[in-house]
């Protein structure tokens, strides 16, 4: 049985160190975290080892990186020179945003294999999207192991590196942007007069039918809408409403904006 090994138990390290317990089992697990409480905590929550960085980058097959960018180059230096020492097969597995395979590489001051990752909030509910992309120096079966090790928390999608910044702003980011419609759509409700625990289920069930409706049926979203509008219906009303507050320019500029922040990360 392989062993993962997480660098950072936070969020997202977290939420992704659970998914592989339902894949390989809590025994193969193998985490660690700067702040002792919370790795001490997690590791009670769900029967993981704990270790240290050191131990990880030694002995684990893949080694999963849950920390910020900005951390990065500390942490490498660090870890470098034990990565040297390595005798068997391992991948290394970035989630930080905006750091290229590249950088990653070079970091690391030793060619390996590198899987670079992009995972949204969603995973810690097992519908989650991972973007993922990788080197030159990863296989196939490296992949696979990746994907099955990865398969309890959402969808996963192979893209081309000079793609994934765009797109983690979707998946990424998107998840905050899709909060805050959910959050105004309860609010009109309950300025209607609805209560608020059903104005926000409501709205919850709305968003995950409509996106499962979008993907099931394969239709554009704008068809999709076309068939919610009656003529003179209080639809499109509502669609006008959005029009007048440039609803749909807004959505772009933030992905737009989170993407333009994502490039400044990386650098």
């Amino acid at each position: 049985m392989k062993k993962i090994g997480f660098i950072g138990c936070g969020n997202m390290g977290g939420a992704l160190a659970r998914a592989a317990v339902k894949s390989v089992g809590a025994e193969s697990i193998f985490v660690t975290d700067t702040d002792l409480q919370k790795v001490k905590a997690f590791s009670e929550e769900t029967d993981v080892n704990i270790a240290d960085a050191e131990y990880i980058v030694l002995n684990c097959d893949y080694i999963f990186l849950g920390v910020k960018p900005q951390m990065l180059k500390g942490l490498f230096e660090k870890l470098a020179p034990v990565i040297e020492e390595r005798t068997t097969d391992f991948v290394i597995v970035s989630m930080a945003a905006g750091v290229s395979l590249a950088s990653l590489n070079a970091m690391a001051q030793v060619d390996c294999p590198i899987i670079r990752i992009m995972p949204n909030m969603p995973v810690s509910v097992g519908e989650g999207m991972i973007l993922y992309t990788s080197n030159e120096f990863v296989s196939k079966e490296d992949l696979d192991g990746f994907v099955d090790t990865m398969k309890y928390a959402g969808r996963l999608d192979k893209i081309e590196e000079d793609k994934i910044d765009a797109a983690s702003c979707v998946s990424g980011c998107g998840p905050a942007f899709v909060f805050m419609f959910c959050e105004a759509l309860a609010d009109g409700a309950v300025e209607c007069g609805l209560p608020r625990d059903k104005a926000l289920l409501y709205a919850a069930q709305t968003l995950i039918g409509s996106a499962e409706m979008l993907i099931k049926t394969g239709e554009h979203p704008g068809k999709l809408k076309d068939a919610v509008c009656s003529p003179a219906g209080s639809t499109i009303e509502g669609v006008k409403a959005l029009e007048n507050g440039a609803f749909r320019a807004s959505a772009m500029d933030a992905v737009r904006k989170a993407y333009e922040r994502t490039l400044e990360l990386g650098k």
